[in-house]
């Protein structure tokens, strides 16, 4: 049927029973909205597999795979934008984990006032929306052209959702966290079972340049479209947001201690960053076996799979699909847990506080539904996996600014924070608008900083100047704001500044309001960088500086290694 063997729809049934009641069974776990929404009980390895899960999902491997098919090596910096930002995990997990909070909302609650809580739970439930439509949409483009387009993505997508809600909704993070280690597993398969068979059959990286000609398929730098810029850009781009991202909270602060979320969430990336290899060289050997043939770009990654792998094994393209299904669903759950928490902690339990945990539990769940149903219209919407991944870079960041501000400058005020938030999402719109895009073309270096960029023959401004445009406008908004508005009370910075710089001791207690610190813990003196009180950046520790270091010798093998590769 459909051209899979029955050993296929074996491994894909094994799969669902198995998945299914993996993550029911740890749904008995939880008892209240802490085991809900952010169990602390997690180990490194569990970590490391659930920052990777969460992470990675099939729609990455098909904008990769798809750029790549259609630029070049280049394309790998479509989700490459966040290595150089990797480093800096190791410096931001220990800083979310002492917090103690339960969402990102929380955060901005101790920091700020509920006004800017709630406006992040409304951006950030607005986000994983898109991103849960995102990896929707990639994921049934791979299946559909899998199965030879004999089932509609609009099904497939039906099905994926029945999947990850089911134990989704029963078990939240802790069964997000369970059944990610096991799809993390199956992810990496995923990432690698195509690419030595498809390499093989083009002859390897000799046969490569034999059949392509063309000298900037096979490089890093792309000056058409990816550059020096863009590269940039899109990464100080990623570090702004990558904190805003709500997974991120529970990727930091779901580990017995710091250093459990320092090692999973920079490790488990890094995991993320060498699977993003091999998408890339699945799409670049894609260039040289489909050449002359009239192909969707997205479905480059699907149609290599149905060529390949039934040739090689009964039961191989099912471990394929199965590997796929993980690598969206073990994201979709972690997203949609994170989205209804920031509902039920910051929206719905202000205003409707004295109820009972199993109340906010079912609350919990039931916004879970909408927020899928969400992300499933986008899904239906989305023209292209591409153009999806370039609307989820540029959402996370219009909080980050505020975040970051926050952190390291205590006079940044309630109204700024709206002001920033506003203004950056305001200057994303007018950098879209016909009026503004003839203004800036008009510009008289325009052309020498490479102000537009032509698409399909239409003119736009380029990605990296429309994050400079939205990041420069959202700072300064945020700065020229605070210096004529109110300031948060002195006595909320000082306990909010107290909680990201004391440490986590080993199974401490936690009080039942979030970003509070336990009874009795020691605060240490600040041990500022600069004598400004006024600015809030602590001088890293030993362990920080260690391990910053060693990831950086990582990206710099990273980079080599694809170098090499590619000369090869």
């Amino acid at each position: 049927m459909f051209g899979f063997h029955i050993a296929d729809f074996v491994v894909l049934i094994l799969y669902f029973i198995g998945i299914t009641g993996v993550g029911i069974w740890s749904a008995k776990k939880v008892k209240n909205m802490g085991d809900y929404f952010m169990p602390r009980s997690f180990g490194k390895g569990a970590l490391i597999m659930h920052a990777f899960g969460t992470g990675t999902h099939s729609d990455q491997a098909v904008g990769v795979a798809s750029k790549t098919f259609s630029s070049g090596l280049s394309g790998i910096w479509y989700q490459w934008l966040w290595l150089f930002v990797t480093p800096f995990y190791w410096l931001i997990a220990p800083v979310l984990r002492r917090f103690r909070a339960i969402t990102m909302a929380d955060v901005f609650v101790a920091r700020y006032d509920n006004s800017v809580g709630i406006l992040y739970a409304v951006v950030g439930m607005l986000q994983l929306m898109v991103n849960i439509g995102l990896m929707l949409k990639g994921s049934s483009v791979i299946i559909s052209a899998t199965f030879g387009d004999a089932i509609s993505p609009s099904t497939i997508i039906a099905i994926m959702t029945g999947l990850f809600l089911i134990y989704g909704i029963a078990g939240g993070l802790s069964a997000a966290i369970v059944t990610d280690f096991i799809q993390g597993i199956l992810t990496v398969i995923f990432s690698f079972l195509l690419l030595p068979f498809v390499m093989n059959a083009v002859g390897g990286m000799k046969g490569l340049h034999e059949s392509i000609t063309n000298p900037e398929m096979f490089s890093l730098i792309a000056p058409a479209e990816i550059g020096i810029f863009y590269i940039v850009i899109i990464a100080l781009n990623g570090l702004v947001g990558i904190v805003t991202q709500p997974h991120t909270m529970g990727n930091c602060a779901a580990g017995r201690t710091e250093m459990d979320g320092r090692v999973g969430f920079t490790v488990g990336n890094f995991i993320k960053r060498i699977c993003t290899i091999a998408w890339s060289l699945t799409g670049l050997a894609a260039v040289a076996y489909l050449v002359g043939n009239d192909v969707e770009p997205d479905k480059v990654y699907g149609i290599m799979a149905r060529d390949f792998l039934p040739q090689i094994m009964p039961g191989l393209l099912g471990i394929f699909l199965a590997s796929l299904l993980a690598s969206v669903m073990s994201s979709c759950d972690s997203f949609m847990v994170a989205s209804s928490a920031l509902f039920t902690e910051n929206i719905y339990r202000p205003l409707m506080s004295k109820k009972s945990s199993n109340h906010y539990l079912m609350v919990g769940r039931i916004t879970a539904l909408f927020i899928v149903a969400g992300g499933v219209s986008f899904a239906f919407w989305l023209p292209g996996v591409v153009k999806g991944l370039e609307i989820f870079w540029k959402i996370s960041p219009m909080m980050g600014i505020v975040f970051w501000l926050g952190l390291f400058w205590r006079r940044t005020t309630v109204t700024a924070a709206w002001a920033a938030t506003f203004s950056a999402f305001f200057m994303w719109w007018l950098t879209t608008h016909s009026g503004f895009i003839t203004f800036v073309a008009g510009f008289p270096m325009a052309e020498t900083l490479r102000f537009i960029f032509v698409k399909n023959g239409i003119m736009e401004i380029y990605l990296p100047w429309q994050m400079v445009f939205y990041l420069t406008t959202g700072v300064i908004a945020g700065i020229v704001v605070s210096f004529f508005t109110k300031p948060v009370n002195e006595d909320q910075l000082d306990s909010f500044y107290a909680l990201s710089r004391t440490p986590v001791e080993k199974d401490e207690v936690l009080n039942d309001e979030p970003c509070t610190l336990p009874n009795g813990a020691m605060t240490p003196a600040p041990n500022r960088l600069f004598k400004s009180k006024n600015i809030e950046i602590l001088k890293p520790s030993k362990i920080s500086l260690l391990g910053f270091g060693l990831s950086w010798v990582f990206v710099a093998v990273l980079v080599g290694s694809v170098f090499f590769i590619a000369n090869i």
